[in-house]
């Protein structure tokens, strides 16, 4: 859920760095606005908080200093996005109207343990940063999950409580999991959907979703709903072998990235009148209009621990003029997770083994 801060294994932060870091912590902090306050008990101590959503996280993963509360282990990768023009009739959004827009991302598992073996979840994440060439960024995280399990944060986190290891047995509950999809029957289609999901093999034959509803906005001020993800366009180049040890995925990522560029093609799905926008757990009939948004293009990978993703918090609601949070829930409950997350680790120390390499 975070990046790694200083630690023993890299060097500690240059003055500049550090102020660059401490800016961007306000603009994020700025940014989130009343999403604290409906998160974080302001407004009412009732409310989840986004301290009890990362403590559950910590407490199911374990603590690990300088690591992301979720999606520890990842890898950073650089690219560009290249606009195809068929968003601008819906989106007065920079990154649709210029040729190339540069994109700094990550690849990752979604557990909080950043030892974890790649083939352990089924599932892959895809985090993206584009910076426009005025100033204003767009930051998204897509799952290559196509559906939430529930829509809202409560019930996420009761998710999470049932995955809670009983302290007699260091295990959890086997039968919390399923009692608790027993009572959120809006879990089907993800439940549906795990039943056949398997581990890929690479990041890059992945289609990574966005999940989540926004809304584009033209220049006459319009808003269309929208769901967006991206599917790859390269080529499958991977040895027919199966992959071998824990960290086959950012190896096979290094591996094609040096025979050439990686290259996805940015779906855009807009929503008819009456399809549910406010909520994750619910799909959108197929037969929904997709612009073709343009390209990404990445281009080469980067360390975790020193990689310039470390520093990025990728609040799904850093949004640039074009472009609308819906009112989904579960998009306030994670930009404000998400930034107490970044608060925490920014100020630990990834205390690793000198003989142990630093882990993204």
């Amino acid at each position: 859920m975070v990046d790694p801060s200083a630690s023993p294994s890299r060097p500690p932060l240059s003055p500049a760095a550090l102020a660059l870091r401490l800016s961007g912590i306000a603009v994020i902090v700025a940014a989130l606005g009343g999403a604290f306050a409906y998160v974080n008990g302001s407004l009412d101590p009732q409310r989840l908080t986004p301290d009890a959503l990362v403590n559950v996280l910590e407490k199911n993963n374990g603590v690990h200093p300088g690591f992301r509360r979720n999606h520890s282990k990842g890898v950073c990768v650089a690219g560009y996005f290249e606009s195809s023009g068929e968003a601008r009739a819906y989106s007065r959004a920079q990154v649709f109207m210029e040729s190339r827009t540069p994109v700094v991302g990550r690849f990752a598992l979604p557990s909080g343990n950043p030892y974890a073996p790649d083939g352990s979840v089924p599932i892959r994440s895809l985090a993206l940063r584009f910076t426009q060439a005025n100033g204003q960024q767009w930051r998204t995280g897509m799952n290559s999950m196509p559906v939430f399990p529930v829509g809202t944060p409560e019930a996420f986190y009761q998710f999470q409580q049932a995955q809670l290891p009983d302290p007699a047995t260091g295990k959890p509950n086997p039968a919390a999991v399923p009692a608790f999809f027993a009572a959120h029957p809006e879990a089907m289609p993800f439940l549906q959907w795990i039943k056949t999901a398997r581990p890929s093999a690479s990041y890059a034959t992945e289609t990574y979703n966005g999940i989540n509803a926004f809304y584009l906005v033209n220049q006459a001020g319009q808003r269309q709903a929208v769901r967006w993800g991206v599917v790859p366009l390269s080529q499958d180049t991977a040895d027919a072998t199966p992959p071998q040890g824990a960290d086959f995925l950012e190896q096979d990522l290094a591996k094609r990235l040096a025979a050439g560029p990686l290259r996805w093609r940015l779906n855009i799905t807009l929503a008819n009148p009456g399809d549910p926008v406010n909520d994750a757990s619910k799909v959108w009939p197929a037969d929904r209009k997709v612009l073709n948004a343009g390209t990404l293009v990445l281009e080469r990978t980067q360390a975790q621990d020193n990689g310039e993703c470390r520093d990025i918090n990728y609040d799904p609601l850093i949004l640039p003029s074009g472009i609308e949070g819906s009112e989904d829930p579960l998009l306030v409950a994670r930009s404000a997770a998400y930034a107490r997350s970044y608060l925490r680790r920014a100020s630990e120390v990834n205390p690793l083994p000198a003989n142990q390499e630093s882990r993204p």
